[in-house]
């Protein structure tokens, strides 16, 4: 449990927006770290305060409020009042304020905003006769009822929603705008009646009753599901806690000289320079980012209001070159004046962040270092996934906004609880709404990608989905989403649930069935069919192309690839690959192999295994041969056999039946009869943790030797075919030095014995995997008789932790997640307090007693971001992983070596 802010002595729980500034993000939140910048800079940001995150973190921990709170939150409003000359919810003219919530990082999982704060049925009058316009503050009065009854009270959204619809259905009107202000005072009596029934209480009545039940719904929400489940899928530490921000209102919803917006400094989807964003006249800004009215582009601002669109523009450059980066921007314009109300780093599609990254280092902001941590690994990932195929037949549904790009096919669902349970069960779905909001966030996440009807670029689906990297459609208005039906009618053709759809995050077009997916440029870019250079070349291939270069030239870790054929060697090399660092010999003896390791096995007697031996031998120096050519002048660390023992037996059960039947028959086989006995001589109830890697290199007589063999003559064949075999041989599983010397000595006594047969120096280094808690523990010992350590990353974390992967991902992992046991699998990504810390022991150890031991990871850690980091810091000299993650590897390891620099390299 966190200590708790001392209460004796004076901690200050809030800011005025003229205190803080942008490097505050960790007190007052990225909202309030960023309202206190604006207003630093000068920007037109309606006067507000905000109360810290370590408040919140107080809230949490002991489940009220600090004692402290109420009386400074009450002096910040108070000259609030003062500065504004109104009082919150004054009857005659009250002041308005909005409640928000803010972490450190921007979380859609977090509570909705809640605007109007103030009105009660004694101010709505007074309201009206301020400004002159009785809709308006019937229409603000109605909002806050909804926001407040949806996000602090707990009330079903959708009760409120039909209540609206069936309004507009009574008037005969399709927009809310059309109603009246008689519409909406009957409307805010059936909200208030909605509140009452479902929430057990009226509507609070009392202004500060109001702003201090949305201050704590604002701390309550931190520990929500949604929340929750947002830091789960984003890594965000779960103490942090969040700021809550209250500002005074400014009115987008005063007619048409009135409205609200969200800018983007550049594209958020592609990168490119110009005017991006949405605007929505005679609005509130939860309009906009809700996508309950289909906005019109920001530009066109310029023809509604060019002085508050030149004003605009002015700003946002000024933020941009504040910044340094893209912003993310909402304005609200109150009869012709603009309002700042929110700025940020915005989120980016993954596309966008490299191309942005290079623009930024073309315009002398920025140098190639800070470039390249604007990106990461999980981006690059994004970009070479597939595309669709622009050839293919194709029967196109209807286009909307292309609002985070990629090729997503699943079948169709129009809930989010329908998108997880089909999700669980393998199913790929695209989640259909007519506009998201928080609430979907887990559906989002389980979704293959989202498409809307309505909704623009800076809807609650489009900015949540580029920040998850999702494929997005939104806005799609010739569609019609029947949630309740659960179906989607374009036409005369209806989609139901269940169907295959296909949806273009880079086009918008929305298309029936399965279409067919190509390698996307980044792909072909590393495959070498595309040329940076070239002058055709695609701009998003020469933003990575430029990133990756630099990536190379600063990394301190070199890059293998875990690869078992010459296919995969070759194409790891495509990719980067500075060599192999795992071969897993075990996978050369799957198909028609697998019965010639089975006879080894169960073999009798001395003659019977060396005839197995014999037919195994030249089929794997083929194998070696073949690999050491893909990677010639490069390591090739080779893995002698480590299977679980029952891999390569006859599965007893079958066995048993066939002896079985065969009996019943009569018919008895003597073979099966010697199999199944020798079958439940082996069989282990743990393979896992059985008879496998050394320990079946010491039973078996001759199979480490000939595995030796085969790679000692590969690598004399290649010497003699004038190429530059770099075999290095790696026995795994050991536990003891004792284990491994055996082994050593006799493959040493192999490779003498190849040598003086083919006249060939042979430099083939001897080392070790660890993968057991004991040999990194005794690493200092298995040191003096290995030349290489590589870690086995997969099952020190199996044994470290007590289980098997294979059978305990699909039992309790996901709870032990949803509980915060595992912020994230293991498997995944390092566990550096336990595996890590057994690695930096070894590493330690090990280099103790050899100084020149070369280090490195197989473990398909290696190629997880987070994990290079840690391997970069502790010293290791290689990671290796699968040949498709090798150039993310190659990225966060020059994104670890800036890192470690420290900020001034930057």
């Amino acid at each position: 449990m966190r200590d708790l802010p001392d209460q004796t002595s004076v901690q200050k729980f809030v800011y005025d927006f003229t205190e803080g500034n942008k490097d505050l993000k960790d007190l007052l939140g990225g909202k309030g770290a960023n309202l206190a910048e604006m207003t630093n800079l000068g920007l037109p940001v309606p006067p507000g305060f905000t109360i810290t995150t370590e408040a919140c973190q107080v809230y949490l921990d002991s489940g009220d409020e600090p004692a402290a709170l109420r009386s400074e939150v009450s002096a910040h409003l108070e000259a609030l009042e003062q500065r504004m000359g109104k009082k919150l919810g004054e009857p005659a003219d009250p002041l308005l304020v909005s409640v928000r919530s803010g972490a450190k990082f921007s979380m859609p999982g977090m509570m909705d905003t809640v605007l109007n704060i103030g009105l009660s049925d004694a101010s709505v009058t007074g309201l009206a006769q301020q400004a002159g316009d009785e809709r308006f503050a019937w229409d603000s009065y109605r909002r806050l009822i909804q926001m407040f009854g949806r996000t602090v009270l707990g009330v079903d959204g959708e009760l409120f929603e039909e209540a609206l619809e069936e309004a507009k259905e009574t008037k005969g009107v399709t927009v809310d705008t059309d109603l009246g202000a008689a519409d909406l005072k009957q409307l805010v009596k059936r909200f208030k009646k909605i509140v009452k029934a479902e929430a057990g209480r009226d509507f609070p009545q009392d202004p500060r009753e109001q702003m201090d039940l949305a201050i704590k719904a604002v701390f309550a929400s931190w520990n929500g599901d949604r929340a929750r489940l947002y830091r789960r899928q984003e890594r965000i530490p779960n103490d942090l806690g969040t700021a809550v921000n209250v500002c005074s209102m400014v009115f987008g919803n005063l007619g048409p000289d009135s409205g609200t917006g969200v800018a983007f400094t550049r594209d958020p989807a592609s990168g490119q320079q110009g005017v991006y964003g949405d605007y929505l006249q005679n609005a509130q800004g939860e309009d906009v980012v809700a996508g309950i009215r289909n906005t019109v582009p920001l530009a066109e601002l310029e023809k509604i209001d060019k002085a508050s669109y030149d004003l605009l523009m002015r700003i946002m450059e000024t933020l941009e070159n504040h910044y340094l980066d893209l912003c993310d921007i909402e304005f609200t314009i109150e009869r012709g004046k603009l309002w700042m109300l929110q700025t940020r780093v915005g989120k980016r599609t993954a596309g966008a962040a490299f191309r942005i990254a290079t623009q930024l280092v073309d315009q002398g902001l920025i140098n190639e270092a800070e470039a390249l941590m604007r990106v990461n690994g999980a981006q690059l990932a994004q970009l070479m996934f597939p595309r669709f195929d622009e050839d293919a037949p194709v029967e196109l549904l209807g286009r909307g906004i292309a609002a985070s790009p990629g090729a997503a096919v699943g079948k169709a669902v129009f809930d989010s609880y329908t998108a997880v349970k089909w999700s669980r069960s393998g199913e790929k779905v695209i989640l259909i709404r007519r506009e998201t909001n928080p609430d979907d966030l887990d559906g989002m996440i389980a979704a293959e990608g989202i498409l809307t009807s309505r909704g623009g670029k800076t809807s609650h689906a489009a900015v949540v989905a580029r920040g998850m990297g999702k494929t997005c459609v939104c806005g799609a208005e010739e569609l019609e989403v029947d949630t309740k039906r659960r179906r989607m009618t374009v036409g005369g053709t209806v989609v139901e649930e269940g169907d295959l759809v296909s949806i273009d995050g880079s086009t918008g077009k929305v298309y029936l069935g399965e279409v067919p997916v190509v390698p996307s440029p980044v792909v072909e870019y590393f495959e070498g069919r595309m040329h940076a250079g070239a002058d055709d070349a695609d701009e998003l291939v020469a933003a990575v192309h430029r990133i990756m270069a630099y990536a190379d030239r600063v990394r301190r870790l070199r890059v293998r690839a875990n690869a078992d054929n010459a296919e995969d060697a070759l194409r790891a090399r495509r990719f980067g690959a500075q060599g192999i660092g795992l071969c897993r010999t075990e996978h050369m003896f799957l198909g028609e192999r697998r019965e010639m390791v089975e006879r080894l096995i169960l073999a009798d007697h001395d003659e019977e295994r060396a005839e197995a031996l014999e037919k195994l031998l030249p089929l794997q120096k083929k194998d070696f041969i073949e690999l050491l050519e893909a990677m010639d002048g490069l390591p090739v660390t080779v893995r002698l056999l480590d299977p679980p023992l029952h891999e390569f037996l006859p599965d007893i059960t079958e066995l048993s039946v066939r002896v079985a039947l065969a009996e019943a028959r009569k018919d008895h086989n003597e073979n099966d009869l010697r199999l199944l006995q020798a079958v439940h001589r082996l069989h282990e109830q743990n393979p896992m943790l059985g008879l496998r890697g050394v320990r079946l290199g010491l039973v078996i007589p001759g199979l480490f030797a000939m595995q030796v063999r085969a790679i000692a003559e590969a690598a004399a064949a290649r010497k003699d075919a004038k190429g530059d075999p770099r075999a290095e041989i790696m026995i795994p599983l050991v536990g003891t030095v004792q284990e491994l010397e055996i082994v050593r000595d006799e493959a040493e006594a192999v490779i003498a014995e190849v040598e003086a047969a083919t006249g060939t120096s042979l430099k083939l280094a001897l080392g070790t995997m660890i993968e057991l808690p004991r040999a990194a523990l005794t690493a200092a010992q298995i040191a003096e008789a290995a030349e290489f350590f590589s870690f086995g990353t997969n099952d020190l974390t199996q044994t470290v932790w007590g289980f098997s992967r294979d059978d305990v991902e699909a039992s309790f992992f996901t709870a032990y997640l949803e509980k915060g046991i595992f912020g994230v699998s293991p498997f995944e990504t390092i566990d550096q307090d336990g595996v890590g810390s057994l690695v930096r022991s070894a590493v330690a150890a090990g280099r103790a007693t050899r100084p020149g031991l070369k280090l490195g990871v197989c473990g398909e850690h290696g190629g997880d971001p987070e994990s290079v980091h840690f391997f970069h810091e502790v010293g290791l000299d290689y990671v290796s992983c699968s040949p498709f993650r090798i150039p993310v590897a190659r990225l966060e390891a020059g994104r670890a070596a800036i890192e470690s620099r420290g900020s001034d390299s930057r």
